[in-house]
């Protein structure tokens, strides 16, 4: 995620990271090239090269930046949703480190269950944001925290949900055991099971991406309109219409591929989601509920990028 101060006018003019410009870089370069032989032939070739009424091509334009907008608004609700998730789990965990306080009677038995609990909780993020965004680590603090190095969770399939599988265990051993009441228990269960839910709406998120042909539809439609842009103004803009056509094709293009981005909000790309940070900032809470002093840093922004 971009984390930086509002750049000053000039800036706006050749800042490039977050921008999307060198991912259409390609694609304004062709469009430009395009133009400008379609300028050139128009001059030189009328015959072959007609001029056509511009009126058309503007009202596909207010149509096709309508539906760029509407679809926009579709991958941002995604991107939002998912921010969404991962801040109702900082809210979950943090409520379960001071709900497991219930346990702590005053012995190491009690104290070491309790840390074992919160210890899954850590556990949990730092795996649900690696299974979220394969390929690239979750940044724990300490090697502990670190799911990869866990043996018992190498072979299974799921480890986020393996390590909560594991956390309603303890639960259950110590209802069992009579060293939680009932009531107690089911309110940690559910907080347990709310950190699935959790879970369970990331990886919806994460596995059920825009419908195909609605993203089909929308690239054509962009590439045929800015390909044709030069044809409906090549007579009354001359030698503007380069120019001219490389600044629709940088809207058009430019929206489609921000929302390219949104709409996979656990990519491993700066306009992500910061799984790493809010897996930090869990991390903090637990340990400082462990009544731990030496805590680790919060993440920083990179580059004025933060994962």
């Amino acid at each position: 995620m971009i984390v930086r101060p509002p750049p000053t006018f000039l800036q706006l003019l050749y800042v490039t990271r977050g921008s999307v410009v060198p991912k259409i870089l390609p694609q304004l370069g062709l469009t430009a090239a395009f133009a400008a032989l379609v300028v050139l032939f128009h001059e030189h070739y009328p015959a072959l090269v007609p001029s056509f009424a511009g009126v058309p091509f503007a009202l596909l334009g207010i149509a096709l930046s309508v539906f760029l907008g509407f679809r926009n608004n579709a991958c941002y609700d995604r991107w939002w949703e998912a921010r969404k998730q991962w801040g109702e789990m900082i809210s979950v965990c943090r409520s379960f480190g001071r709900q497991t306080l219930v346990l702590e009677d005053g012995t190491d038995a009690a104290a070491k269950c309790r840390r074992d609990l919160l210890t899954d909780a850590i556990l949990f993020v730092h795996a649900l944001a690696i299974h979220l965004r394969p390929g690239r680590p979750s940044d724990p603090s300490r090697s502990e925290f670190d799911p990869r190095l866990h043996s018992d969770l190498a072979d299974v399939a799921n480890r986020p949900e393996a390590i909560l599988r594991r956390a309603s265990q303890r639960l259950a051993l110590l209802n069992r055991e009579g060293q939680v009441s009932d009531v107690m228990y089911q309110t940690l269960d559910r907080s347990v099971a709310q950190l699935g839910g959790v879970q369970a709406a990331c990886e919806r998120i994460r596995t059920t991406p825009l419908p195909f042909a609605y993203s089909l539809l929308l690239h054509r439609t962009a590439y045929l309109f800015c390909f044709l842009f030069p044809l409906g103004f090549a007579d009354s803009l001359g030698w503007l219409t380069p120019f001219c056509s490389v600044l629709v094709a940088y809207t058009f293009f430019g929206l489609d591929a921000l929302g390219v981005e949104l709409e996979n909000p656990f990519d491993n790309t700066a306009h992500a989601i910061p799984l790493s940070a809010m897996a930090r900032t869990i991390e903090i809470s637990l340990l400082e509920a462990m009544g731990e002093k030496n805590v680790p840093a919060v993440l920083q922004p990179s580059e004025f990028v933060l994962m």
